[in-house]
């Protein structure tokens, strides 16, 4: 059954769950676990690309709060998840200039409630997020998107450096911000289909993803901070590429 906390317990329950395409989060299995049950449930995982992960028993018992997990526990997201090969076509069916948002490892809850808020009142066609490494959805990220974590599809993929390569394959120029560039952000075109690369406060967008992208830029600034907050930052980005569409 599921829970308060939005778990799912026992081995049956979770792979009813994960055939019916409810949207599991990660699925925690007993360490030491071989056999049918393993097998079973590390094919729907891949299938579904649900993480899986071997965990102490201790854990287990902690988080069932003494229920029968039967060695295995779900966590549910409160939002569903999205292929992003189905959101891309859809986007160019409806005739529409496709924008995503990718988020490499921006782990803080509320910024990333921050940034799907931008997200979805600039149009955000889907942001796409890996499967680790990657803000927790829950209610505090839904309450400081203010409901648009209900709204801006999210898309788990399991690595961001391919599903970039299949982005550009189907049109896009994926652009990513850095501290570092000379390109002015309003000096960029942001007119075609675009998936702008939005790196973590401490490391911004890692390097293989930065060699990957099309063009980099930078938000200008005058004051003698750091740099913005990366809500704020996606906020000025997604500001700036609606400017240019209008």
């Amino acid at each position: 059954m599921k829970s308060k906390q939005q778990l799912i317990f026992g081995r049956h329950p979770i792979v009813d769950a994960i055939k019916a395409g409810e949207p599991v989060d990660k699925v925690l299995l007993l360490m030491g676990t071989t056999g049918e049950v393993e097998i079973q449930l590390r094919k729907l995982c891949q299938q579904k690309r649900i993480p899986i992960t071997m965990t102490p028993r201790e854990k287990l018992d902690r988080l069932s709060s003494g229920k029968n997990h039967q060695g295995v526990i779900a966590f549910i997201s409160p939002v569903r998840f999205y292929d992003v090969e189905d959101i891309v076509p859809h986007i160019y069916e409806k005739g529409e200039t496709p924008l995503l948002l990718i988020l490499d490892e921006i782990t803080d809850t509320r910024n990333f409630g921050a940034i799907t808020r931008s997200a979805e009142i600039f149009g955000v066609h889907a942001i796409i997020v890996p499967m680790k490494g990657s803000a927790k959805i829950g209610a505090d990220a839904i309450k400081t998107s203010a409901g648009a974590l209900l709204k801006v599809p999210i898309c788990k993929v399991k690595s961001l450096n391919s599903i970039v390569e299949y982005l550009q394959d189907s049109g896009f120029q994926i652009f990513a911000s850095n501290l570092k560039s000379k390109n002015d952000i309003s000096k960029v075109d942001f007119t075609g289909p675009t998936a702008i690369v939005i790196g973590s406060e401490d490391n911004g967008v890692s390097t293989g993803l930065l060699r990957k992208a099309d063009k980099q830029f930078i938000i200008p600034q005058i004051g003698t901070s750091d740099s913005l907050n990366v809500s704020v930052s996606a906020g000025v980005m997604l500001y700036e590429v609606q400017r240019q569409r209008r």
